[in-house]
C-alpha cells in the first residue's frame, strides 16, 4: 500500500479525473470513479412504492409488477433511478472492464442495508459461464462483496449458479423477460431458516431475474428472500 506521501505526489502529477463528467477528483476521492458532485445527482427511488417490490405504483389495485412472484419472495429495493449518471456507470461496472466502480454503487445501495435484527446473507445473482469468461468478473459478485463489507454481513458468492445461459433482456417485454430467465439458476445447497437471503443484482427492470433466482432459493427451502440493486429503470409501457 503506497504511503500518503507517494499518493499526493502521484496525484499532483497525474490527477485522476471522475468517469462520468471529467472534473478532477479531490485529494480525497482520488481512489474513486466517480466525484461527489456527480454521485450526489443520482436521484434516489423515494415513496410511494409497492411495499414489497419498491416500484412506484398507483396505490390502488394489485401491482403488476410482483403479483406472480414466489410468496417466500417478500421485498426488493433499489438505490437509485437509472437515469443518465447511474447507467454510465452501470455501463462501466458490466463493459468497461471497471469493477472497483462497484465500490461507488455500493456507496449508494448502503442504505438499503436489512433490518439490524435480520440474520441475511448476500447472494449475487451469477452469470453464465460464457459472460463470466468474457467479462472476467460478474458485476454482482463485486456489488456483493462491497455491500458485504458496508454491511458487515455474510456474502455466499457461490449460492446460485447459472444452469443455462440466456439472451441479453434489453429489448424483451416483461413476458419474454419471465420465459427467457425461467429455470435458469438453482441454489447449490439450502439456506438455514434463520437467515433471509438478499439477492445482489446491478439493476431492477422488470424484476424477471429476480424472481428467477427468488424461485431458485425457495426451491431450495428458503423461507425469507430479499433483494437490492444500484438501479430502477423505469418500466417501459408494452401494452
Amino acid at each position: 500500500m503506497p504511503s500518503t506521501a507517494a499518493r499526493a505526489l502521484a496525484h499532483l502529477l497525474l490527477p485522476a479525473e471522475c468517469l462520468l463528467c471529467r472534473a478532477l477528483l479531490s485529494f480525497s476521492d482520488a481512489d474513486r470513479l466517480v466525484c461527489r458532485v456527480c454521485r450526489h445527482r443520482w436521484r434516489p427511488v423515494t415513496r410511494p412504492w409497492c411495499e414489497r417490490c419498491g416500484q412506484p405504483e398507483p396505490l390502488f389495485g394489485a401491482c403488476r409488477i410482483c403479483a406472480e412472484w414466489p410468496a417466500a419472495f417478500t421485498r426488493a429495493r433499489s438505490a437509485v433511478w437509472l437515469d443518465e449518471g447511474p447507467r454510465h456507470a452501470v455501463h462501466a461496472l458490466k463493459y468497461g472492464g471497471l469493477p472497483r466502480i462497484a465500490d461507488d454503487l455500493a456507496e449508494a445501495m448502503a442504505a438499503l442495508r436489512p433490518p439490524a435484527d435480520e440474520a441475511s446473507v448476500l447472494v449475487p445473482i451469477p452469470l453464465g459461464a460464457r459472460r463470466l469468461a468474457a467479462r472476467g468478473y460478474n458485476q454482482s459478485e463485486r456489488l456483493g462483496r462491497a455491500l458485504a463489507r458496508a454491511w458487515e454481513r455474510p456474502l455466499a458468492a457461490d449460492f446460485l449458479t447459472r444452469v443455462r445461459e440466456t439472451a441479453t433482456q434489453t429489448a424483451l417485454t416483461p413476458a419474454a423477460r419471465l420465459a427467457n430467465v425461467a429455470g435458469a439458476f438453482r441454489a447449490r445447497r439450502s439456506l438455514p431458516e434463520r437467515f433471509t437471503a438478499v439477492l445482489v443484482d446491478d439493476v431492477f427492470t422488470t424484476g424477471a431475474t429476480l424472481a428467477a433466482a427468488a424461485e431458485a432459493l425457495a426451491a431450495a427451502g428458503a423461507r425469507r428472500i430479499a433483494a437490492v440493486t444500484f438501479g430502477r429503470a423505469a418500466v417501459p409501457d408494452f401494452t
